[in-house]
């Protein structure tokens, strides 16, 4: 899930161990898988994502990333969930979906194989953890692209498989995309295509920076009708204050509603 964290971009730290454990040049640009330990936080030990110049996520800061699993599952009636994780990232969001004892399956989609490929080779603290549960499957595709072409499904002996939770986490907001082409997904047309690839009473849960969008609350309302928008207040050690994330959380209607 090579998430934009922008706001939450590592300051200058003094650091007594430094490592980069992995570097490719990717279609999106230079990738890099880095470690260190933060002096300021008594030799705290950091793994870091990095795109180009700018930090796509820390293991610092995964409340948010915990938390749309939690919500988004917790929003979904019933057992033997079929769930589908859109952006790898370190894992958080997909380990925590792991620990519901009621997910059958886990499917997780990211567009750069370099990042599945840290997980499977165990260079990230969770990567054995996902890779080691046979419940979970990772897949390099587009997820935005797989929307569009109304199916998200990894098998093509099950094509059109609907699913109880997507679990959203790769832009930084609707309106701040990691490319361009994302675009359109945010939009009613966009959604409505999201929708049709859940099962009846099944959610939708996204991850943003900041606090809630009313533009994008007003585009989910007019898909889904059951919405809601939860903000996730965490620790900024780094900068000394408090940073916020909202999980937007959309379920789809009952076929008896």
């Amino acid at each position: 899930m090579l998430e934009m964290h922008h706001r939450w971009a590592l300051l200058p730290t003094m650091s007594r161990f430094f490592e980069e454990l992995a570097y490719s040049d990717t279609p999106l640009g230079p990738v890099s898988l880095r470690r260190k330990e933060i002096l300021e936080l008594d030799g705290l030990e950091v793994f870091e994502v990095t795109l180009g110049d700018e930090f796509l996520m820390s293991s610092l800061f995964h409340d948010a990333e915990v938390a749309l699993s939690r919500l988004g599952l917790g929003a979904v009636e019933g057992d033997g969930l079929d769930v589908l994780v859109g952006g790898l990232g370190l894992g958080y969001t997909a380990v925590a979906a792991l620990e519901d004892p009621r997910v059958a399956s886990l499917v997780v989609v990211d567009a750069l194989q370099e990042v599945i490929d840290w997980h499977r080779e165990g260079k990230v603290p969770l990567g054995l953890s996902l890779t080691g549960d046979a419940r979970c499957k990772l897949v390099c595709a587009d997820f935005f692209a797989r929307v569009a072409k109304g199916d998200l499904t990894p098998d093509p002996a099950r094509p059109g498989k609907l699913w109880d939770a997507v679990l959203l986490d790769i832009d930084h907001t609707p309106e701040a995309l990691l490319h361009e082409r994302h675009g359109n997904f945010y939009s009613v047309a966009g959604l409505d295509r999201m929708a049709l690839l859940l099962n009846p009473g099944g959610v939708f849960a996204m991850w943003s920076d900041g606090l809630p969008l009313q533009g994008f609350m007003d585009v989910l309302e007019t898909v889904f009708g059951d919405v809601r928008a939860e903000v996730i207040v965490f620790d900024n050690p780094l900068q000394r204050k408090k940073s916020e994330s909202t999980v937007y959380v959309a379920r789809r209607a009952s076929d008896d509603q």
